[in-house]
């Protein structure tokens, strides 16, 4: 399970989150860096690919674990899950995509670099736990953090 955090993209009018369980915070090109890993089958990498910019949002104290489950598991190509699961949206500093009140702690990131990961060059044992033919690849985006900061409530 992953520990409640949100990646947010929004193209025009459209915003989706989704739960995130694997991503770096750190230094790269002597900037501030978040790496998210999506998988190639999922709505916020089409998302992403179009608005070049997001947000991860995590939580700072209890919040309310069905948000988990609407955000990381249904998809936003059929439904609104920002309104499904009642997250407050709070305007960005930076970027156009927003932050949300109960998952406080928010970096705004503008993608510098994407890297589609190849499982083929993987350890036969990460392949067999973490990439089928089901699920496909993952492509890693780099994010630089153009602003970080608590939201207030």
């Amino acid at each position: 399970m992953s520990p409640g955090i949100l990646l947010t993209t929004r193209v025009g009018d459209k915003i989706n989150s989704m739960v995130i369980g694997w991503g770096t915070l750190g230094m790269v090109w002597e900037r501030p860096i978040f790496v998210a890993y999506v998988r190639d089958c999922r709505y916020t990498k089409e998302m992403l690919d179009n608005c070049h910019e997001f947000t991860v949002n995590v939580p700072t104290g209890p919040f309310d674990k069905r948000i988990l489950g609407i955000c990381g598991g249904k998809s936003g190509r059929e439904m609104d899950k920002i309104a499904l699961s009642g997250l407050t949206l709070v305007e960005p500093e930076v970027i156009s995509t927003p932050g949300f009140k109960e998952f406080p702690l928010t970096l705004e990131c503008k993608v510098l670099y994407d890297q589609e990961q190849e499982a083929s060059r993987l350890g036969m044992d990460i392949r067999r736990s973490f990439y089928t033919i089901e699920k496909g690849d993952h492509t890693a985006y780099y994010g630089q953090v153009v602003s970080s900061y608590i939201i207030e409530n």
